[in-house]
């Protein structure tokens, strides 16, 4: 076996696309950006859906770029967020685009799901916390909207399975980007069979699982001439791009926490089996399949999506910030002057979030902040906030938590950070902002023992990309906020 193994990790995230090779030698990781490009949504008459022909396009050109920078490449795979999917008929064929997860066909779904099992039984048989766009959500309203589609499935595949499909021709999935769905049970690793058949939907199309670092199969032969990698093998990382950036956490013991931290914050840790208590439920908990049978116990909360969207509608004003001059303006604009709940569903979709933000701190009683500092601050405090909101509900529900991980392209955040720090009193260690990257390749490298166990990836990781730290200052400014906060975003 070669000293030296190279990867190339095609990681999808909410804004952009990035094929990153990682060189593992021995005990270090190096990672090198080949390709990035955008990966946006497309709106189409039938709704919001991913621009999946156009992804695959640049997949395969991530690919070429890494055959061609001279890396024997001993594998690629893909990693995306969770619970989108499309269906392909028996001969391969979409049916339907595949629908992003921020469209709004979902709405009223959840409802009529709770009229047809309770959402303290679907708890516990997925242990899923209850967000409106879940896959289960999903394929009820594509029922509901085009049943066709349901009737003629012959296979389902969440996305990172079907850009493996299209590489490969093989159809299966891989568990931690399956137990995103709420049709998983993390306890057994298995599809959750009773739940589908009250909620009529097809277990026939459900996929073969198997575990992060399995191969998938060689790469198709129009494929690797058209890409000039070869026939390579398509490896199932860890498919879920939060189960990848998990793993590449570079810590020991257990008294840790984790905010995956970028248009999403995932707050949360790491256990050895579901927790699928009524507190756990009351507190929308989720328990997701990481790497080792582990189980990622957490929540979602908005992360820098909000400040991602107020940057688009700044752009299209011609006005475009550095990430620099905002967070100058963020620094020198009052503190605690207002706050929002990130998570209020006024956010959550595509607009004018600006013109949001201050109409939510009309609403609330709060002096709405007019300028692009005091927006930006606003921001930056309130997701700090929300993060401790949940700590302290992680550490009921688990046990202490004594020391706060930030790993993904939140990290390059400094100012975030410190807040982090500030608002939870406990040291942060923010890195690697690759996260995701790192732990996908890590995983692939799984499947050939060139490491041998989740301790061993995340020792790579300790070894290669050490993390910055901060300490939490004066905690009597922020324990005053916290408690306008709470009061602020309710029970």
């Amino acid at each position: 076996m070669p000293a030296t193994a190279d990867y190339l990790a095609i990681d999808l995230g909410a804004s952009s696309g990035r094929a990153v090779l990682g060189s593992l030698d021995g005990a270090s990781l190096h990672l090198r950006e080949v390709h990035r490009f955008p990966n946006r949504p497309v709106e189409l008459p039938t709704g919001l859906h991913w621009d999946a022909p156009r992804l695959l396009a640049e997949i395969k050109k991530g690919l070429a770029l890494a055959a061609k920078s001279g890396a024997t490449l001993a594998g690629v795979g893909v990693d995306t967020w969770g619970v989108d999917y499309g269906l392909l008929s028996a001969d391969g064929r979409l049916l339907g685009p595949p629908y992003h997860y921020r469209d709004t066909r979902t709405r009223g779904i959840p409802a009529e799901a709770f009229k047809l099992m309770p959402r303290e039984r679907i708890y516990a048989c997925t242990g899923i916390q209850f967000l409106p766009f879940n896959t289960l959500f999903q394929l009820m309203a594509e029922r509901r909207t085009s049943p066709a589609h349901i009737s003629d499935a012959d296979t389902l595949l969440f996305m990172p399975d079907l850009f493996h499909f299209r590489l490969t021709g093989v159809r299966r999935s891989e568990h931690t980007i399956a137990s995103t769905s709420q049709m998983y049970d993390p306890g057994i690793g298995a599809w959750a069979t009773d739940l589908l058949e009250t909620f009529q939907l097809p277990i026939r199309a459900l996929p073969p699982l198997a575990q992060p670092g399995t191969p998938v199969g060689p790469l198709l032969p129009d494929v690797a001439e058209e890409t000039g990698a070869g026939r390579i093998p398509v490896i199932a990382p860890a498919s879920h791009d939060t189960a990848s950036a998990v793993a590449a956490v570079p810590a020991s013991g257990s008294d840790w926490a984790y905010i995956s931290s970028g248009t999403w914050s995932l707050v949360g840790r790491e256990l050895s089996g579901p927790v699928r208590t009524p507190d756990a439920l009351a507190a929308n908990f989720t328990n997701e399949r990481g790497v080792g049978g582990s189980i990622r116990f957490h929540k979602n909360i908005a992360g820098l999506w909000l400040l991602q969207e107020c940057q688009r509608v700044w752009a299209a004003q011609g006005r475009t910030c550095s990430f620099d001059a905002l967070r100058e303006a963020a620094l020198d604009a009052p503190a605690f002057a207002a706050f929002v709940d990130p998570d209020d569903p006024v956010f959550s979709e595509f607009g004018d979030m600006p013109a949001r933000i201050r109409a939510y701190c009309e609403r609330t009683g709060q002096h709405p902040p007019m300028t692009d500092g005091a927006l930006v601050r606003c921001i930056f405090e309130s997701l700090a906030l929300k993060c401790r909101t949940v700590i302290d509900t992680l550490e009921a529900l688990t046990g202490p938590v004594r020391t706060l991980h930030i790993v993904g392209g939140g990290v390059q955040n400094t100012l975030l950070c410190q807040f982090t720090a500030d608002a939870c009193g406990r040291p942060v260690l923010a890195g690697p902002v690759e996260a995701t990257a790192a732990g996908n390749v890590l995983t692939q490298a799984l499947a050939h023992g060139r490491v041998s166990s989740l301790a061993q990836i995340r020792a790579v990781i300790a070894a290669s990309l050490r993390p910055d730290r901060y300490e939490p200052a004066d905690a009597a400014p922020w324990t005053e906020a916290y408690g306008r906060f709470r009061v602020l975003i309710g029970p």
